[in-house]
Parts: structure tokens; sequence; C-alpha cells
């Protein structure tokens, strides 16, 4: 089989990749997204599967896309990479499949922004419909913060801005859980543990272990399901009335998630990788 690993640097979660490719003897080439160029007039078939660890999402977004289209199998597939990549159709999957997930509207004006915010009630939380790493999230208490939030992202004008995602806020318990799920099946999972109501890793929060238990695992295999399969991780949300989906991420980072759970995740990947190589996804 000819396999390619698409990345944009190699971080300590490639370098887990690695190991676990080298444990299993596989030959691959590694292929770093700023220098790749496609030919789209002369697609040409280079590879039987492609792994995709882009760190900017529309990078990772063209290469799988481009790649599926020579046909080769991608990790992620570009249908799963294109809903869990936009807020938007992550929600939407969510509700279609009947998952708990946190009120969200959506509003293209400011005004309209505003009236969404009141429906929702305070506090609110503003999110764009593109990014990661918790980055231009906004918590607004009261009606005076959301009108500055909403007046500066207007301003700004670009497109991450001029679509206003209003999603309730949940209190969460100084956590949130992150599961991550390979093939249909959950593997791992751990609190991200923060003093800040924003509990990504990129922002300060710290893995700790999360027995998986039969509700979390369950509530993440269907939200990895409702996004199109694959491996992602699941964002869970203990709400006052049970779990809630927050968000599904396609291209997941996940050495914490292994130093805090002690599972192989790099392996769990890299050896459904080649069930997907060999023609074998089953979501």
């Amino acid at each position: 089989m000819r396999l390619a690993l698409v990345l944009s640097r190699v971080r300590q979660d490639e370098k887990l990749i690695h190991e676990a490719l080298a444990d299993r003897g596989l030959a691959y080439d590694q292929l770093f997204d700023s220098e790749v160029v496609f030919d789209l007039t002369k697609p040409e078939k280079r590879y039987d599967s492609v792994l995709i660890r882009s760190i900017s999402q529309s990078r990772g977004q063209v290469c799988a896309t481009v790649f599926d289209a020579t046909g080769a199998l991608t990790l992620n597939s570009p249908s799963t990479m294109a809903v869990c990549n936009d807020k938007i159709l992550t929600t939407l999957a969510l509700v279609k499949a009947g998952l708990p997930s946190p009120r969200t509207l959506v509003a293209l004006d400011g005004p309209s922004a505003l009236e969404a915010v009141s429906q929702v009630g305070y506090p609110a939380v503003l999110k764009p419909t593109v990014g990661s790493w918790g980055r231009l999230l906004a918590r607004v208490n009261d009606r005076d913060a959301a009108e500055a939030v909403i007046e500066h992202k207007a301003t700004l004008g670009s497109y991450v801005h001029s679509v206003f995602y209003v999603q309730e806020h949940i209190a969460k318990p100084g956590r949130d859980i992150r599961v991550v799920v390979i093939g249909g099946r959950a593997v791992a999972a751990m609190y991200r543990v923060s003093d800040h109501w924003v509990t990504n890793a990129a922002r300060g929060a710290h893995g700790v272990n999360c027995p998986l238990s039969g509700e979390a695992a369950r509530l993440a295999e269907r939200a990895a399901l409702a996004v199109g399969g694959g491996a992602v991780a699941v964002d869970l949300l203990e709400g006052p009335n049970g779990l809630l989906v927050n968000e599904v991420n396609a291209t997941m980072e996940f050495r914490e998630c292994t130093e805090a759970s002690g599972v192989d995740i790099a392996g769990a990947l890299v050896d459904y990788w080649l069930e997907v190589a060999r023609g074998g996804r089953d979501g």
C-alpha cells in the first residue's frame, strides 16, 4: 500500500504517529502541506490512503478533497472534515441525529444577533463558526457586553465575524470531557480541567483521566457517526440535565489524552488508518 502522512509540522502528536508507524514496519511518505502542489487538470492517484494532520483547517480540507478526488481514501474523509470544521454544520448534524446539545441560534446581522442573545438568555456564548483552540470565544453576561462584542465583530467585517453563532452558556463544573472515537468506537477519554470557563488545552486546561462510562462513550460514538465517522474527538459538557455534545474535532490533538488515559491513541489511529487503506472504512 502507498501511504502518505500530510502534516503542518512535527508536533508531539505526529511523533507518536511516527513511532506507531515504525512499530508496525510501515513505509509512508511524509508531506508538509506548505509544500504540496496539486495539478487539478491532471489528477494522479499517487497514494492508496492519506492521513491528514494539517493544523490549518482550510489546508487540511483542501488536501483531503483533492486526494479523495484522485481515488485515495483519506482519514478523515472530506465530508467529515467539512462538517466538523463548520460549527453550523456540526450542530445541524447533531440535532438531526437527536443528540443533546446546547441551544444554539445563528444570526447574520448585528441587531438580529442581539435578539438571538436575548432569546438564549444571559450569560450567552458567541463563537466563530470556524476555528479551534478556543480562540475568539466570548461570554457575555448582560446586554451591554453583548452590544459591545457584536458591534466589535460587525466592525471587523471578515467572514469569520459576519456570522453570529450564539449558544447558551452551560455552567460546567470546572471541566469538560473529551472522548476520542476511532472507527466508531470510543477508545479514550479525559477531563479537561481549568479555572477558566473555556476548557481548551490551548487556553491552559490540563488533562485528567476520565473513565469511559457507558453514557459518555455511547454519546460520543453517536456524535462521531452523526458527522460522518472516522477518527474524531468529541467534546462533551456536563449540564444540569445530563451530558451535552458541544463540538466534534476532525483533526484531533491526542498527546494529552494519551498521557491522561494511558491509552495508545496513536497506535489505535494507525491501525484504523490501515483498515481505511484496505477499503474497510466503517465509520
